[in-house]
Parts: C-alpha cells; structure tokens; sequence
C-alpha cells in the first residue's frame, strides 16, 4: 500500500501508518478503512509475514490480507510540507518566471521551458488523479481543465496553459489547507484499557493473583479489579460491591452501583470496592472494540461523498466534449479543419473551469478561519457543506446539554433539624471521600460557609454500594441510600426528587434522621435558549443519553425537547442517528463530549463534539469541534455554516453560468483565446472575492 494523492475527480485516501497490536483490525492506507482476512491458507496472512508488514505500516500488497494492528498518532506535518502545496508554489514561481522572461525581453525558448515547468508542477497535482478517473470511466472537473491545458499548449499558448495549470493546483492547495486536521481518535480509545490486568489463576495452595496483558484475557477468566482501577474488558460481577464511573462508555453522569450479577464495561472506573469480574468478552470483541468498528465503518462511509463541485460539472463535463467532437466535425466538413479545430480547441480552454475549481476552496477557507476565530473548530470543506444542510441536531445529556458536574439541588429536613445540620453531618463524613457526590456536598457547604474547610468525621467506613457510617464530635453519623437508610416521614419528597432525576442521599445522626440530599447533574443555564433558538431556526432536536429514563426526560422537558431516547449504549446512538437520517429531510447532526457518542459522532452527516471538556476521541472523531463551553455556539455554528454554504452555491452558480455563456460564444467564433481568458480571470475575481466573504464571522 502506498502514499495516495488524488484530484478532484479521485477520491481522497490519506495514509496513515498502522503498527501490530493485538486488538485492533489492520488499517490500510486510509486510517479507518479495515482491511478483511482472506481465510486460511493465504500465503501473505503467516505471522511473520503480518508482523513485517503491519510493523512498517503497509500491506503485503493482497487486498483481501488481513493483520493485527493500530493506526497510531503521528504529529501533522507543516502545511508549506504537503505536497499540494509544495507543487501549487513551484507552479507559481515558474509562472512568475516565464512572464518575466517575456516582459524583459529573455529567450524564447526559456520563457516556454519556465511555463512548461509551471505546467509540470501544477499538473501534477490533479492530472495522475484525473488519468486514474479516466481509467475507471469517470469525467469530472479535473477531465476538464487536463484537456484545456493541453489544449492551450497545441494553440501554441504555453503560458495559458500555466496559468491554468497553477490555479488549479492553488485550489487543490486551498482545500489541503482547509482539511489538514485529521481525525485520531482511536488511540485515545486505546489509550483507556489499562496495560496490565489482574487474574485469578490456579495455584499449589488455591487461587493466586497474577498479572497480565489485556490482549491475553479469555471468556470465563476471573478480574481483580482494585479502587481507582480501570475494567480491561467487559465483565460480570462475581463478587464484591462498588461503583463504577461509567460516563466514558454509558453516558452516565453518576457513578453506578454494581454488586454481584452486574454487567460492567472495559474502561469502566472503579470506585471504592474491591470487584471480582468475570470476564464475557475479549479486548478484541468488548464495548471499546465495538466503538472503534462503528467509527470505521461510519468515516469509511462519509470519505466516499463526491464534492460538490464534481457533482455539479458532471453533466457539464461530457456536454463539452459533444461541442467541442461537433465543432471539430461539423466545421472541418463545412470549411477549413485547421479553423475550426482551432475554434474546437478554443471551447475547450473556455471550458476550463477555474472559477469553478477555486470557488470552493476559497469559501472553505474564509467560513474555517472565521468559526476558528469564534473558537470553533471545523474539519474540512465536506464538513461545512454537511453543516450548512442540517435540519434535525442529536444532543447527548452528560456533558453537553449538562455540565457533568452534579450539585445539590435540595436540602430536605425532617421536624426539629434545619438544613445546616444536614450538609455539616454529610460534609464531614464526605471531606475526605473522592465519590463525585461527595464534591457536590462539599461545593455545596463551602459556598455557604465562605469556602471554609468542612469539618472531618471520625471512623469513617464506607459500605460499598450503600453509604459512609462515622463519628462526629462523638456522635455516631451515617449517610447512604434510601435502603440503606428509611426515609421516614421523607419518603413522598425523596420519591419526587428521584422521579425529576435526582440522586436523594439521606442523613442521620444517633440513630435519628435529620434529612436528606437531593443531587442531580443540572442543565447548563442557556440550554433551554438555545433549544429555542433552534426551533427558530428550522432545526429539529432531539436528546439522545445513556442516562436513566427519569433523569432524561425531567431534563429534556426543562430544555424544551420532546424527542428523547434514554439508557442507549454507544452503538444504539449510532443506529437511532441512522433512524433519524431516514425519516428527516436535510442533514443529521450528532452533539456530544463523550467516548460513548464516538460512533454517533462519526455516523451523523455532522459530527459536533463539545471541546473544552469532551473526551480526545470524541474530538478527533468529529467534524465539528466547539472548543468553549458554551451551547450558544451551536445556533451560531449553524448559522455561519448556512451562509457559507449559500456563497459556496452562488459562487458555483456564477462560474457555471460564465461556461455556459463562454463556450457558445468561442464556438461561434465570437471570443479569442486572449479574451477567454480575460474573462476567466474576471470571474475568478469575482469568485475570490465572493467566497471571502464567508470569512465574516456569523454573530
């Protein structure tokens, strides 16, 4: 497998090395493109070939060969080192010379060698691609201006035809310019499985603790999984209670309780039990694995997309080529061939369409330095095209229309105790505890004691999966769920606290409880303005979390959604995207900040992940990146991708509708060379001067 460079009428496949690791697919030229085994008995598929191979990051040159292995992240190269670039800059320094050559009076000869180097170096950004096009029968725009450059030269207009050569080439440049960030989220996903498991294995004196690789992990084996420690596969629990910190695969903003006979996922964070898990699925086949297929399946599909340039010169291209066949036919049977092979050749340089390749790109480039400047990160002139067509957006909960961080949202007391009470027993039973509810407790008392240090409880036991017991100022003090603790007189406000999402924490002190805790992860405050905003706008939305049901729609109700799907796992977001695409008119885009919306992310027409504080994956894989927090960026996002979007189709509209004036009158005769291409670089003009106009940041 080697390097690929395409043109406009190719698609883009560009290469990321790939090296053996054990459990993903092997990558083949393009970074998310698996390659399928060939069965048994293939020469090239023998270990040893597979690790040579996969180590240097090619292929044994089968299609079919199938190895082990990963892409790994490599750091961009410079712009002014991507080859489009480099040859668009040559192209144009050996313009520059050619014309000096003849303004100064120079040799012939090297003015024509200078343009001619011109031609060789901007050709070759699209020609190889255009004669791969040909081979496979396919016309598109880099048919068009090969043919018109040849055409320019056997008029005898070397020049010309490195003019065209070089602007072309600078629209290749433009778009690498515009696309140069590319997508590495799979190894963050890697990145989560820890590097050394602990097992149970037979022993001389019973089971023993051994440590191993991930990848050596069988179905049936028995994890230990300590405190703090990360699950390297997914599992059921034997034995042990905890919690787990499940938002980087389920979406769940608060930690889960697990005991024995519940299932639990690779990367999962464990909280303050010692677990026995045993294992249901290998590294290659668990959660994570799944996540990574459903991301290369998804950017596999959307990499085949045809520009929109290409899609509209379709027609246009053929329909030239009858004229200019016509011309050349029709003339030379009515009068002198050499006039109107002449003329043919004339329709065929007008027929170039520069305006038409450079509309595009420039537009690309203006909108993505303009929503950069805004803090946002769009990946591509694919994206914003995507971007601009969106009409239904799929916001995930945790993190994105919340801000992952639970707070106390309640105090409750029961008679006789005040809600100072309450928060000072469970502050100081949680002031060392590293639960996330305890940060919420503790956020909670500082900010109504002046940020002052809780007091600290004595003794503190936590009882996993039920609570923390303790002594305060000698008084025995106990704080757990209802269950662990009775609600009392409480109980109808803890059940209406937890039908509205809330997880409810109780408080007792000798023996007598004082009240209890309602925490839940909060909307963000703009989330309901921007819903609305949305609607305005013509934009569906819909809510799509691996949260609980209650919690989901008591929030999607305060946000104004009434389209909510809940406990989803990453590949159910995925397939309800798919729903979503099928049913509505126009784009689907996906919003989120978790590992668990990867896929998701990567199956919408638009992927939008939430920057500042989603997870590595979720960025790398998405089209989008809003780097701030705030949601307000997303009607503004849109907005801006709509009006670059409607520059991109005018500017398409002028330069088509310059080739559809243009090639009649050069075959009439009524245009010469000299004015044809003065009247393409008019358009350019007008074209630039168009498409930077997206460059105009969308308020």
């Amino acid at each position: 497998m080697s390097d690929l460079c395409c043109g406009p009428d190719d698609e883009p496949t560009p290469r990321t090395p790939a090296r053996a690791l054990a459990t993903i697919p092997l990558t083949s030229a393009h970074p998310t493109k698996p390659v399928t085994g060939c069965g048994e008995g293939c020469a090239c598929c023998a270990p040893s070939t597979v690790a040579q191979v996969a180590a240097v990051g090619d292929g044994c040159g089968d299609p079919t060969c199938s190895a082990p292995s990963t892409p790994v992240d490599e750091p961009a190269l410079p712009l002014w080192r991507a080859r489009s670039v480099q040859l668009a800059g040559a192209a144009g320094l050996f313009l520059v010379a050619s014309q000096a050559t003849a303004w100064t009076g120079g040799p012939v000869v090297l003015g024509t060698l200078l343009a001619f180097g011109a031609v060789v170096a901007g050709g070759a950004t699209f020609v190889p691609g255009t004669l791969r096009a040909l081979a496979r029968r396919r016309l598109g725009v880099g048919t068009l201006m090969t043919v018109a450059m040849v055409g320019a030269i056997a008029l005898g207009e070397v020049r010309e035809a490195a003019m065209l050569a070089f602007l072309f080439s600078l629209a290749e440049a433009l778009e690498d310019y515009a696309v140069d960030r590319t997508r590495r989220g799979l190894r963050s996903l890697l990145d989560l499985v820890p590097a050394r498991a602990t097992v149970l294995r037979p022993g001389p004196a019973g089971l023993v603790e051994s440590e191993v690789d991930p990848a050596d992990l069988r179905v049936g084996d028995v994890l230990v999984v300590r405190p703090g420690e990360r699950l390297a596969t997914d599992g059921t629990v034997t034995d042990g209670r905890s919690t787990l910190d499940t938002s980087a695969i389920t979406g769940e903003s608060l930690p889960v309780e697990v005991q024995p006979g519940t299932e639990v996922f690779a990367a999962s964070v464990n909280g303050g039990g010692v677990l026995q898990v045993t294992v249901t699925a290998t590294v290659a086949d668990n959660s994570l694995a799944r996540v990574v297929h459903i991301v290369e399946e998804a950017q596999d599909r959307k990499g085949a997309a045809q520009r929109l340039a290409a899609r509209i010169a379709a027609p246009l291209v053929p329909a030239v080529f009858v004229v200019a066949a016509a011309i050349t036919v029709l003339g030379s049977l009515l009068g002198d061939p050499g006039v109107w092979i002449e003329r043919a050749l004339v329709v065929l340089v007008a027929a170039s369409p520069c305006a038409f390749a450079i509309a595009v790109p420039v537009t690309v480039v203006a909108a993505i330095g303009a929503a950069t400047r805004q803090g946002v990160l769009v990946k591509g002139g694919a994206a914003l095209e995507s971007l601009g067509a969106v009409r239904t957006l799929a916001l995930d909960k945790t993190g994105t229309l919340t801000r992952n961080s639970p707070a106390v949202v309640a105090v409750l007391t029961t008679d006789g105790h005040d809600a100072e009470q309450v928060l000072t027993v469970a502050a100081a039973l949680e002031a060392r505890s590293e639960h996330p509810l305890a940060a919420a407790v503790l956020a909670r008392w500082a900010a109504g004691h002046d940020r002052a240090p809780a007091p600290v409880a004595t003794d503190v036991q936590a009882l996993a999966g039920q609570g923390l017991t303790g002594v305060l100022d000698g008084t025995p003090v106990r704080l757990g769920k209802p269950g662990f603790l009775d609600p009392g007189a409480l109980t109808g406000q803890v059940r209406d606290h937890q039908d509205a999402g809330a997880t409810v924490v109780l408080v007792e002190s000798a023996g007598q409880l004082l009240g209890a805790l309602a925490i839940r992860d909060e909307l963000r405050p703009e989330a309901a303005e921007v819903v609305a905003r949305l609607t305005a706008m013509g934009v569906a939305t819909a809510m799509l979390t691996g949260d609980n049901a209650r919690t989901a729609a008591h929030l999607a109700r305060a946000a104004g959604i009434t389209d909510v799907h809940a406990e989803l796992r990453p590949e159910d977001k995925a397939t309800l995207v798919d729903q979503l695409r099928s049913r509505t008119r126009g784009g689907v885009a996906m919003v989120g900040d978790g590992i668990n919306d990867a896929p998701a992310l990567a199956t919408a027409d638009v992927g939008i992940a939430m920057g500042a504080m989603g997870a590595d994956v979720a960025i790398e894989t998405a089209d989008v990146a809003l780097m701030g927090e705030s949601l307000h960026q997303l009607p503004r996002t849109l907005a801006h991708a709509r009006r670059a979007r409607t520059i991109m189709l005018q500017s398409l509209a002028l330069s088509a509708a310059i080739l559809i004036v243009l090639i009649p009158l050069a075959a009439l005769g009524v245009l010469s060379l000299a004015a044809v291409i003065v009247i393409h670089e008019v358009a350019e003009v007008f074209v630039i001067a168009n498409g930077i106009r997206a460059g105009r940041s969308h308020q």
